[in-house]
């Protein structure tokens, strides 16, 4: 998802996202360790839009 699309969402969807890509993440560094993962480049994809999302849920904390 673009930054753009994250902005809109609340601060829980964002919570709930967070948690689905690092469960996602945690699923795609376990298929690695097999030896069975099909897109590496999905892990670096993932790692970068969680810290996208943790960015922004920052954001919001410092502007109350």
């Amino acid at each position: 998802m673009k930054s753009k699309e994250l902005r809109e969402l609340s601060d829980e969807e964002l919570k709930a996202k967070i948690a689905q890509c690092k469960e996602e993440l945690f699923n795609l560094r376990f298929s690695q360790a097999t030896g069975s993962l099909e897109k590496p480049a999905r892990i670096s994809e993932l790692r970068k839009a969680v810290a996208r999302m943790k960015t922004i849920l920052r954001e919001r904390e410092l502007q109350d």
